[in-house]
């Protein structure tokens, strides 16, 4: 559905329903806080089944990366009580840990959701609370994805969303090889410069 500038399609409609659903389905759960499950579910919808199961995929690597790295930070809060000792100093470190090792596995489009799942946990965790709270997290991550991925296998999107999307991607695609034959014209031409100045010493 569009009004003038302003349209309605059938992801946006997805991304709100999504909302609803997560927040429903933690007070039928009787479950605390929807935030990390809401908040997956809207980085996993994609516009079709394969794209949101893969970033469903990475989403969750990269948050139990992050709660693993928190179960680490609340375990040590548990035996040095000095918190800010420990934000400044273990919560820094613990964040380049998780970058790198989401980077070492190939998983980098998680690196984001790992440091913002471990900073969301250490710093809203009470002083006393057990490292269960990051397990939570994880479980919240996975009702969040399996929510993203249910709505696509049921609302999927209609002929005219699904010819804008291949024009979207035919777009980015036209740019991505306008890049590469620029880049080629580049090469090419320092090549030119290069067999010039060989010739000219010789």
């Amino acid at each position: 559905m569009q009004i003038g500038r302003f349209r309605l399609g059938m992801r946006t409609f997805k991304t709100s329903l999504s909302v609803v659903l997560c927040i429903l389905l933690f007070h039928i759960l009787g479950r605390d806080n929807p935030l990390i499950a809401t908040i997956s579910a809207i980085f996993a919808l994609r516009q079709d089944m394969t794209t949101t199961v893969n970033s469903g995929k990475e989403r969750i690597l990269g948050n139990t990366v992050g709660s693993v790295a928190a179960m680490v930070y609340l375990f040590a809060r548990s035996v040095i009580p000095q918190t800010l000792f420990l934000q400044l100093v273990l919560l820094p470190i613990l964040v380049a840990c998780v970058i790198i090792f989401q980077d070492g596995i190939g998983n980098n489009t998680g690196i984001i959701t790992g440091i913002a799942t471990l900073i969301l946990i250490t710093l809203t965790t009470p002083q006393g609370d057990s490292i269960i709270v990051a397990l939570d997290r994880i479980i919240d991550t996975f009702i969040g994805t399996g929510v993203a991925i249910f709505l696509n296998s049921i609302l999927r999107p209609p002929n005219v969303e699904k010819q804008r999307e291949i024009e979207n991607d035919l777009s980015d695609l036209k740019e991505k090889e306008q890049d590469l034959q620029d880049s080629l014209a580049k090469v090419h031409k320092k090549i030119q410069d290069k067999e010039k100045d060989e010739e000219k010493r010789s």
